[in-house]
């Protein structure tokens, strides 16, 4: 090189060499260490007197174990052999001087002074540092990927529960998405919400599928630990420590290990802060240590949310309850009338809370005559429900006080509503059923924007009843229209059946109305052949069988004309069967107007909830 005025600079070289940052060694066509610069005696812990005229093969190369490496297998000695090429590595050791084994990257280039082979110079650096860092990079990237898994599967998991409102359905549907991401099976453990036993809802093994179905159910009187679900902290179980009857959870859980296998089991409570609710348990298979922490805090997190969709499954429920227990409150027991028998019947709707305002009402009114009233407050919720009470109560008291035709009921009832309440619009039949004992029968009628009612003759004939329609109930009135509801008036024929409902039967947001009261217009048509001799109960369940309303609620009101001369004194047949006791209306409620005193009411679902929950006894 030269200096600035053009002359050579002899020390350029060995500034450089001094200033290069890496060990270098050159060594003659022998394989001896002919000159080591300040890096490579830093990096060696031996000064260069000690190592110059050395074989550098014998001195330095060292394997992982600190054993000699052997010279054919020694790459950097390949341009020694005549090599042109430069050869370089990573996976090679220097034995320093104080004894420790430098790992090193290497790179080994021939010298060829005059075109000659002269020897090979050897540029070297500690490879630890480099390793650390690629280590390290490999731990960041391989906790980046365990945190990423992680939080998918806790995606996953919350995806599934979410789309449940059912507890077990939930459990069944979680255990697949652990299993085997997580371990060897996984059992879900559930306490009874009514009989407060233990009862194992779900267990799945891929490997044991047959066995898994088997260990379902109630757990024995010897496995019921109610102390194991306490806690709030994961307990470990190992399969060998489960034989002695102090270990945690060894009652209920020894069966699983010796039925699937495994050695080591997470179990995790399913708590949260209304209550506990269970187990969850993870096993894994025969490995040496126990499950890592990470893993556990996992479990542990999975538990927390299985235990808020309980949570909110059982606030679904008790919303669910109290909502239809309201709206069968409002409902009325069917009054019991001479030769004519009726039927109701309500569905809630899905919603939980979405209660809603419909109603059915049948009464006997001041002058003998039977009432029959459909009707549907517009809202889904408790105060539509209020407002129906309102309405209902309204037309019982107007319909009682005057005795007047069905038109005149409803204009006072229109101008009740608007004036007295704060009660939205509402639809509604309120009809009369007119007629001796033994017929012939005859059914007035007014319509406020209802669906109109259909009659179904015993040979299956049926239309639908669409005179007398009139506007929506606090319409009229409220907007000052004078409009009207005109009378209308049909000969009922003896043994048919009238049906009013509510639009819930026949309108979904699936099925448009048109098509719906097409379906109903035929299916009725068809009960009415298939049920000839059955009675009006029937015909209803039959109809809500195949109708199947789904989504708001549902009222119906069925009512089922005698055959002719059916109670008069020259009818010597048998009387017909006694209308059934069963009602949607809330249970040991007495019809209104009913000939008989305390008719007797049968609630659906009471023999369900008695089931579930039989009643307390006093104490002595």
């Amino acid at each position: 090189m030269t200096g600035s005025g053009g002359a050579r600079n002899p020390g350029f070289a060995g500034e450089v060499l001094r200033d290069l940052g890496a060990g270098v060694l050159t060594l003659d066509p022998a394989g001896r260490i002919t000159y080591a610069n300040p890096w490579a005696e830093r990096l060696l812990g031996r000064p260069v007197a000690q190592m110059l005229g050395h074989d550098a093969h014998d001195l330095l190369h060292r394997s992982p174990d600190g054993s000699p490496v052997p010279r054919e297998r020694c790459l950097m000695r390949s341009p020694l052999s005549g090599s042109r090429d430069a050869v370089e590595g990573s996976e090679e050791y220097f034995l320093r001087g104080d004894g420790v084994l430098l790992p090193i990257i290497w790179s080994a280039t021939p010298l060829m002074p005059g075109g000659t082979p002269g020897g090979v110079v050897i540029v070297f650096s500690d490879f630890s540092l480099h390793r650390d860092a690629e280590e390290r990079a490999i731990a960041h990237t391989a906790a980046l990927e365990a945190l990423t898994n992680r939080l998918n599967l806790l995606a996953e998991v919350s995806s599934v529960l979410m789309s449940t409102m059912d507890a077990i359905a939930a459990a069944r549907a979680l255990l697949p998405l652990l299993v085997p991401e997580l371990g060897l099976w996984a059992a879900v453990d559930l306490v009874d919400a009514h009989s407060g036993i233990l009862r194992r809802v779900a267990v799945h093994s891929p490997a044991h599928p047959g066995r898994a179905r088997e260990l379902t159910g109630p757990l024995p009187a010897a496995q019921q630990q109610p102390e194991i679900i306490r806690g709030d902290q994961p307990v470990l179980l190992e399969a060998g420590r489960l034989g002695g009857a102090g270990a945690p959870l060894a009652a209920g859980h020894r069966i699983l290990f010796d039925r699937l296998g495994g050695r080591w089991a997470t179990a995790v409570p399913i708590r949260s802060r209304r209550r506990f609710y269970g187990v969850l348990t993870v096993a894994r298979a025969g490995d040496p240590l126990p499950p890592p922490e990470g893993e556990t805090r996992l479990l542990a997190d999975i538990g927390r949310r299985l235990a808020l969709v309980l949570d909110n499954s059982q606030l679904y429920e008790e919303q669910r309850n109290v909502a239809e227990t309201m709206q069968r409150q409002l409902l009325a027991p069917l009054p019991q009338v001479d030769h004519l028998r009726m039927a109701a019947r309500y569905l809630p709707a899905q919603s939980a809370m979405e209660i809603g305002g419909d109603w059915y009402d049948a009464f006997l009114l001041a002058d003998g005559v039977m009432a029959l009233v459909i009707g549907d407050v517009v809202g889904h919720d408790l105060q539509a429900a209020v407002h129906m009470a309102e309405v209902r109560n309204m037309l019982r008291a107007l319909a009682w006080t005057h005795v007047e035709p069905p038109s005149l009921i409803m204009r006072r009832l229109d101008e009740a509503v608007t004036h007295t309440s704060d009660a939205p619009m509402a639809t509604l039949i309120f009809a009369r059923v007119e007629g001796p004992e033994g017929g012939p029968w005859q059914l007035q009628w007014v319509n406020a924007g209802h669906p109109p009612p259909l009659l179904i003759t015993p040979e299956g004939e049926t239309r639908f009843l669409t005179r007398g329609h009139g506007p929506l109930i606090g319409m009229s009135a409220t907007m000052h229209l004078g409009l009207t509801w005109p009378d209308a008036r049909e000969d009922l024929p003896a043994r048919s059946t009238v049906l009013f409902y509510t639009d819930g039967l026949v309108e979904s947001r699936e099925r448009p109305i048109d098509a719906g009261m097409a379906g109903l217009r035929h299916h009725a048509a068809v009960l009415a052949r298939q049920l000839s001799a059955g009675t009006v109960d029937d015909f209803c369940d039959q109809l809500l069988q195949r109708l199947d309303p789904r989504g708001d609620d549902t009222a119906l009101l069925a009512l089922r004309l005698p055959p002719v001369g059916a109670g008069t004194p020259r009818d010597h047949g048998p009387p017909p069967p006694r209308q059934n006791a069963h009602s949607p209306a809330a249970p040991e409620r007495g019809a209104p107007g009913s000939l008989q005193e305390r008719a007797p009411v049968q609630d659906p679902t009471r023999d369900t909830r008695e089931a579930l929950d039989p009643p307390r006894t006093p104490d002595v």
